[in-house]
């Protein structure tokens, strides 16, 4: 099957191209991009509210806060990409499946698993 490129696949109407996988890298920067700049707010504002709590905010809680929510994203974005790697997997079972009986086997999907990284 030939690759389609992000614009191709974006506007691909059956779905037989996906675009997550390609994208969860983009996805993930822009989330610890958020998260770094809703802590910079954060501790600005406790900072603007008194010194001590500024403090305690820059040493303590944002980066509690910041360590949770980007571990949050990670596993809610790894969660995603599991799926699109079983529903792969699964095609692939099928494919074999169907050889093993001797039926028509349609030609493989386009892999959705990043093997540039």
């Amino acid at each position: 099957m030939e690759s389609k490129g992000f614009f191709g696949s974006l506007f691909d109407l059956s779905f037989s191209s996906l675009v997550t996988p390609r994208i969860i890298k983009t996805i993930y920067v822009l989330t610890l991009i958020g998260i770094a700049l809703a802590a910079i707010l954060f501790t600005i504002s406790a900072f603007s509210t008194s010194s001590g709590l500024g403090a305690i905010t820059l040493l303590i809680l944002a980066p509690i806060f910041s360590l949770f929510y980007i571990v949050y994203a990670r596993v809610f974005l790894e969660f995603f990409l599991a799926i699109f790697r079983v529903a792969e997997t699964n095609a692939e079972l099928v494919a074999l499946k169907r050889i093993e009986l001797g039926l028509d086997v349609p030609p493989p999907a386009e892999p959705v698993t990043d093997t540039a990284s």
